[in-house]
């Protein structure tokens, strides 16, 4: 069964196959979570069976809406699915567009809605081993510098984020953790 996303064709909003829409670089939905706890962000390794970028580190979760989804209702699914977090309810933080090559001739033009999610105590993940081969948290600094030192571990959206929108996504959120 074909994964169908909201896409843009010819300056239209229609349902597209997700594989078709990478392979030409359709301008698309999707969605970011960030999950924090402090300083630290969650952070997942995608499976080696995703069709692009199996392997590399990238935000908490990302994925694209289903037609009609309201992007906090995905990003509250996606958590679910991804990672099995539940009772966390992200805080929609920017909405921005970025087109990145993502390996086998596969295109990623996303306008993303990205949300930030706090949490304060532990939290239980459930991994999807399909979506996830791997979970850590990371501070903050040193994911900058980790990100700077081994570019190729990252997934390309998330170096975007980091790079270009980190004020925008965290704001002062940081400033107040590493206060407390």
């Amino acid at each position: 069964m074909n994964t169908m996303i909201p896409a843009w064709i010819d300056g239209t909003l229609t349902p597209t196959d997700k594989l078709l829409a990478h392979k030409k670089g359709l301008k698309h939905k999707a969605v970011s979570v960030f999950v924090v706890k402090g300083l630290d962000i969650l952070l997942q390794r995608r499976a080696l069976g995703k069709y692009h970028t199996p392997g590399l580190w990238a935000n908490t979760c990302c994925t694209h809406p289903m037609w009609d989804e309201q992007a906090s209702a995905c990003a509250v699914r996606r958590m679910q699915e991804e990672l099995g977090i539940t009772g966390l309810y992200p805080e929609y933080r920017h909405r921005l567009e970025y087109r990145a090559d993502v390996g086998n001739d596969l295109i990623e033009h996303e306008v993303v809605d990205i949300f930030l999610a706090h949490v304060h105590r532990p939290l239980k993940l459930m991994v999807n081993p399909d979506e996830v081969m791997d979970t850590r948290w990371v501070n903050y600094h040193d994911l900058i510098a980790e990100v700077a030192r081994h570019p190729e571990r990252f997934t390309p959206w998330l170096k975007i984020y980091l790079q270009n929108y980190a004020d925008t996504i965290f704001g002062p959120d940081l400033i107040i953790a590493s206060k407390n």
